[in-house]
């Protein structure tokens, strides 16, 4: 038994051609949903990159307890359960995170992997002089600056860290074609912002723009003319091309090494993201709507050959944890509370009513496929909010010596097992500025989310079913009354 994963970052369900998109050319993806079961009902969990890997660790949510952040000493690791048990499990990645203080427990869960250098602000190439190319406004200067420099140096497709990745992922599916037992994970970075590729992929989407250098979005509203909108998306759309490209060099492999008997692909992301949509850039400061939410998943499970067909079942990231651990027959631990996927993709049995998502600090969301409710603070100061902790480290840096300073010592969660961990105090969630208040929609009738509703009975049904969600996952007390629940 093999398993391949192959995980995008920033990956618009809607502008996928098996999803009705109709003008970005994604003909691999069209491909793979014609081999495997398609996931109309897949959600987030905890958001955004790191929380969303730990979830595909653990098999359980990140976000009500801690923001981003390394894997802590308690979690269960899907990966290294794999290696103990004799799989060999073996990472290829370019998503820079991984070597950052909030990411560094992560990839070495796994047997083998391996890093390619070079996306986005990743402190890759060291040169002191002044980059050559023009800054993009509205972003970090530190960031912008590395980005530019790292640009430099990748001045031919097969220099980028995306088809670098695919070239050594596909080296290790050649190399173990025919032995058994193992787990690769190939993981790209793109079609994360900024939206840098080469002009091959620029080429299928021509239009009018004669701004400055703009292929990276800040997280703000959108306020920009309606050309450099419209030249943002194509460069994420360009973008989106090549990931469909390398995608392509997987199933090719997996049809000339006949792989499909015997190997589960899965094909999946952390996120969506909004690129003008209710009036947005990005992600994390505004609330999580489908866009976000909704995300694309794949699956083929040899077991089944279930192909060409849609399940509509309300599935999420914590769930791909367990699927893979049930593939190769190996008992899911207590603490993960994701659910295999083997029966949903043979005949779309349901697993849930509901799925909880959400960011630390920000809207903790219910969805159970008819609406969605956003539950937003009760107050401004969106307080009490803590992170609990052994691994005290934000996303590139470790937690400050004034954020030590009063930490309190707080009794296990029922997944530590029987460890305390640090509560550290949040005096303001970065991503939950400014705070949004609660939010119902009815899906059915307004599948985009542009009219929130009322409705006592419907919101009465949600917030139960909220809180019966964050009471299985052990929320904190404070969570609960920072909602006002």
């Amino acid at each position: 038994m093999k398993a391949i994963m192959v995980m995008f970052d920033s990956l618009n369900r809607h502008m996928l051609q098996p999803y009705g998109g109709d003008w970005v050319h994604t003909p691999n993806f069209q491909r793979l949903s014609e081999r495997s079961a398609t996931f109309d009902n897949a959600f987030i969990g905890s958001m955004p990159c790191m929380p969303a890997r730990r979830e595909l660790h653990t098999g359980r949510y990140n976000f009500l307890h801690r923001s981003w952040g390394p894997l802590e000493p308690f979690d269960d690791s899907m990966p290294q359960i794999l290696a103990e048990e004799g799989i060999h499990s073996h990472l290829v990645t370019d998503h820079y995170h991984y070597w950052e203080d909030g990411g560094a427990t992560y990839h070495n869960r796994f047997s083998t992997y391996e890093l390619v250098r070079g996306q986005e602000g990743d402190l890759w190439k060291g040169d002191v002089n002044e980059p050559r190319l023009e800054p993009m406004p509205d972003q970090r200067p530190v960031n912008v600056r590395q980005d530019l420099i790292n640009r430099g140096y990748i001045t031919e497709e097969a220099a980028m860290p995306q088809a670098q990745t695919f070239a050594l992922g596909s080296e290790f599916i050649r190399q173990n074609a025919d032995a058994d037992n193992w787990y690769l994970q190939i993981e790209t970075f793109d079609p994360h912002e900024p939206f840098f590729t080469q002009e091959r992929w620029k080429a299928l989407y021509p239009h009018e723009y004669d701004g400055p250098l703009f292929d990276w979005p800040p997280y703000t509203r959108v306020d920009q003319s309606p050309e450099a909108v419209h030249h943002m998306r194509c460069e994420y759309a360009a973008l989106m091309s090549m990931c469909d490209h390398y995608l392509g060099m997987v199933l090719d492999l997996m049809d000339e090494l006949e792989l499909w008997d015997d190997t589960m692909l899965i094909v999946n992301t952390d996120h969506g993201f909004l690129l003008s949509e209710h009036d947005w850039w990005g992600k994390m400061r505004m609330p999580w709507y489908n866009e976000l939410a909704n995300i694309p998943l794949f699956i083929w499970d040899p077991r089944a050959g279930v192909r060409n067909e849609r399940r509509s079942s309300l599935v999420q990231t914590i769930d791909l944890p367990a699927t893979v651990l049930d593939y190769f027959d190996l008992d899911r631990p207590p603490d993960m509370q994701g659910l295999p996927l083997a029966e949903t993709v043979a005949n779309d049995t349901a697993l849930r009513e509901a799925v909880l998502y959400g960011i630390h600090g920000g809207h903790v969301n219910v969805n159970d496929g008819t609406h969605v409710y956003m539950r937003g603070a009760a107050n401004e100061d969106n307080l009490p909010l803590y992170n609990y902790t052994l691994m005290p480290t934000h996303m590139r840096h470790r937690f400050k010596v004034e954020e030590l300073q009063e930490i309190e010592l707080r009794a296990p969660f029922t997944f530590t097992k029987d460890c305390p961990t640090m509560k550290i105090g949040t005096q303001r969630s970065p991503w939950a500025v400014p705070v949004f208040e609660t939010m119902l929609y009815d899906l059915e009738s307004d599948p985009g989310q542009l009219n929130p509703i009322e409705d006592a009975a419907v919101e009465a049904r949600m917030v139960e079913k909220l809180v019966d969600l964050m009471r299985a996952n052990d929320a904190p007390p404070e969570q609960f009354e920072r909602l006002g629940i």
